[in-house]
């Protein structure tokens, strides 16, 4: 790994621009000058080099990702702070998961790319992000050159967003860039990553749980509780803003989450307390009524047994 080689800027377009375009950008992007460099990292994986540059422009601080190929092609992703911050978190699960896999046969790996060696079509795993006018999609799969994490990035550029999907002109979806980060330099990935956030994120108001609005240096921890299929986790942020909590529902191949802001907890808390207590009242009068039902079924019973 070097430091101080940019990816995504250096020997390429200059679009940059706090979540500017992917794979060519917008025009109004690249007429941001004021876009500034403040950091790069270099990540050697494999035949392909990867570059994480944190850059700086009037709407904030954002992490850009560049993939460059053995052939010199790029493919770019773009991170804001917020979200980088979630993206090394779940680069921590997708670590997990793959420790706890065992070494691939043959078969799994004919079954997992259907027999071809570009073409793996079932993921060992996969999440997604779904952040403003933007989706992140994480899919580690495998196929004859071995495991990898896929990341693609798509954009909402107008009205339509999640219709027409997959970068269909005219859907309102802008085609997305793909990088694929080998499953060996996971760690070494998340490692830089969670770096640069832990350097220059600390003062994004944007970056969640952290001591940015209100001077609070301090907030509860995150939290998570299993229902079925569901997970639901809980975690308590703060920026320009103010405090806030987000409320997130995850099931393998779902995610969605709310916000709620800290003025907001009590009328929230309140309401679920109201709610559960008439649940549990017409619970306790839908009971009472079978214990009836099955009790007058009972004596009607025994006064048949008795003519």
């Amino acid at each position: 790994m070097a430091d101080g080689d940019s990816g995504s800027e250096r020997g390429g377009s200059s679009g940059g621009g706090g979540g500017g375009g992917v794979g060519g950008g917008f025009q109004h992007y690249q007429r941001e000058p004021e876009t500034q460099e403040l950091a790069s990292k270099r990540l050697d994986i494999q035949n392909k080099r990867f570059y994480l540059d944190v850059k700086q422009n009037a709407k904030g601080r954002f992490i850009k990702i560049a993939e460059v190929g053995a052939g010199g092609s790029k493919s770019r992703l773009t991170l804001s702070m917020s979200v980088a911050a979630e993206f090394r978190d779940y680069l921590g699960d997708f670590i997990e998961h793959y420790a706890q896999l065992g070494p691939s046969s043959p078969e799994q790996i004919a079954q997992s790319s259907g027999g071809e060696d570009t073409g793996p079509r079932r993921a060992l795993k996969s999440e997604f992000l779904v952040r403003e006018n933007r989706k992140y999609y994480l899919d580690l799969k495998e196929n004859q050159r071995g495991r990898f994490l896929r990341i693609r990035q798509t954009v909402n550029r107008g009205p339509g967003f999640g219709v027409g999907g997959g970068g269909i002109p005219g859907g309102g979806m802008q085609a997305g860039q793909t990088i694929a980060l080998p499953a060996q330099g996971l760690i070494e990935f998340r490692d830089a990553l969670a770096k640069l956030i832990d350097d220059y994120g600390g003062d994004d108001e944007e970056l969640t749980g952290g001591g940015g609005a209100g001077g609070y240096s301090e907030l509860p921890e995150g939290t998570s509780i299993m229902v079925d299929s569901k997970r639901f986790f809980f975690d308590v942020g703060s920026n320009k803003y103010g405090v806030f909590l987000r409320v997130s529902e995850v099931k393998p191949s779902y995610r969605n989450s709310i916000t709620i802001p800290y003025k907001a907890w009590s009328k929230f808390g309140s309401a679920f307390s109201r709610y559960a207590e008439e649940m549990k009242e017409i619970q306790e009068r839908h009971r009472d009524k079978l214990y009836e039902r099955r009790a007058g079924e009972e004596s009607e019973g025994d006064d048949v047994d008795e003519d």
